[in-house]
């Protein structure tokens, strides 16, 4: 198939007919310390055509190289020192040329005009030792948006190479943070996975903490400080239209969507209680309650399959795990020893992150209990989040002097990596897949 023949679908959503039909995943060899022998895998700048600039397909490439670096299980090549191609090599890879740079895999691509304002994006991946195709896909996009385009092409090469879902063309809300310790502005801020295209969702009127994404991505829950009360709101991201979950002056806060968008859970504070409620997202019927044990029970999340809700309580003497059915029946606890707290369940279902209090270290354990593993080593690490293939838990840490800055560690062990943001950043919230 020649590259003028590949298609390309509004809303970057990949042609069926390209992607239909694909080999099975390459093996990638991972321990429980992350990599063994990194995969190398060049990206040399693409090619551009009929007027498209120059400097688009360099800077394509660098994003594609720099989300699969941020995996851990890729060593990436490029794109600067690599030699440049042609648009009708990317189809047709001079293979013995990159076997001499030590590639075993190699990105190629082009990029074109596809009318005003509008450019295509061409992705290919071959195994360089076997001189095969593995990925062709391409994806139309605003001039403005190419970075979309790049981070689906790099997962589209995560997933052909690693078997699982992408991560990359994702965003990340979290509470920017500036000012002295104590007299700190909290905003709610939105960015692309690698720290792109930051802008704020509050004007820090009030301190705000605990956003959390909807299933789709467009809305957010979180909790406001707004007249010195603790509420939840939930705002439409694209329209900055906000509205109370429950209204009233209820102390509400912690909220989470359920699986299917329709509704959330948060916690209610009233005559010295803390109870899970849940109420319809948009704000139709009543409240219900689904706890009533004496105490605190806060941070709810549901199972992906919107059956079960995990939270944390102290009814028993300490912060500890509980989950119950999504009705508020069979509550159980399912983490013993220290103290723990602000649970997250994976999309994937099998797991849940959690913070041990007292340690402050990100850990996992079974969605049943038990087989308890910790991620990180920091001094304060909070707020886990999971990446939406399930594979990477994004926190907080705190430094002694009061800051804060975002973090990532993959789940199958590896070292944590920094995101980027311009101020301090605290309570992330990894989005989904974006469509």
């Amino acid at each position: 198939m020649k590259p003028e023949m590949l298609l390309a679908m509004t809303a970057l959503i990949a042609s069926p007919a390209l992607a239909q039909n694909e080999p099975p995943p390459v093996d990638v060899e991972v321990t429980s310390g992350g990599v063994t022998g990194a995969t190398s895998i060049a990206v040399p700048p693409m090619p551009t055509e009929g007027g498209a600039e120059m400097a688009l397909g360099r800077n394509i490439a660098g994003v594609i190289a720099s989300g699969l670096r941020t995996s851990g299980r890729f060593a990436p090549l490029g794109p600067g020192g690599l030699p440049n191609y042609s648009v009708p090599q990317a189809e047709a890879p001079a293979f013995g040329d990159w076997r001499g740079l030590g590639a075993q895999q190699l990105v190629t691509g082009f990029v074109r005009p596809a009318g005003p304002g509008q450019i295509t994006v061409g992705c290919y991946l071959y195994d360089v030792g076997a001189g095969r195709e593995l990925v062709r896909q391409g994806y139309q996009v605003t001039t403005d948006n190419w970075r979309r385009a790049a981070n689906k092409c790099a997962d589209a090469i995560y997933s052909r190479l690693t078997g699982e879902g992408g991560f990359l063309d994702t965003r990340v809300v979290f509470v920017a943070e500036t000012g002295p310790k104590n007299n700190r502005q909290k905003r709610i801020a939105i960015m692309d996975s690698d720290g792109a295209n930051l802008r704020y969702l509050t004007e820090g009127e009030a301190t705000v903490v605990t956003p959390r994404f909807s299933p789709d991505g467009r809305r957010l829950a979180y909790t406001s400080y707004q007249g010195r009360r603790a509420r939840v709101w939930v705002l439409d991201i694209a329209t900055g239209t906000k509205r109370l979950l429950v209204p009233g002056l209820a102390l509400t806060s912690a909220p989470r969507f359920s699986p299917d968008g329709n509704r959330i859970a948060y916690a209610l504070s009233a005559n010295g209680n803390t109870d899970i409620w849940v109420a319809n997202a948009d704000g139709s019927g009543a409240p219900q309650r689904l706890t009533s044990a004496p105490g605190i029970d806060t941070a709810p999340s549901y199972s992906p399959d919107g059956r079960r809700i995990v939270f944390e309580s102290d009814r028993g003497g300490s912060q500890q795990l509980y989950v119950m059915d999504a009705d508020g029946s069979n509550q159980r606890r399912i983490s013993f020893g220290g103290p723990a707290g602000s649970p997250a369940w994976s999309p994937r279902g099998d797991r849940i992150a959690f913070v041990r209090v007292g340690s402050f270290r990100i850990g996992v354990m079974n969605a049943g209990g038990g087989g308890e593993q910790t991620l990180t080593d920091g001094w304060q690490d909070e707020s886990p989040s999971w990446a939406p293939n399930g594979q990477f838990v994004m926190f907080n840490r705190f430094t002694r002097d009061g800051r804060s800055s975002l973090f990532a560690v993959p789940v199958g062990g590896g070292t944590a990596r920094r995101l980027p943001t311009p101020q301090d950043g605290s309570d992330p919230s990894w989005s989904p897949l974006q469509r």
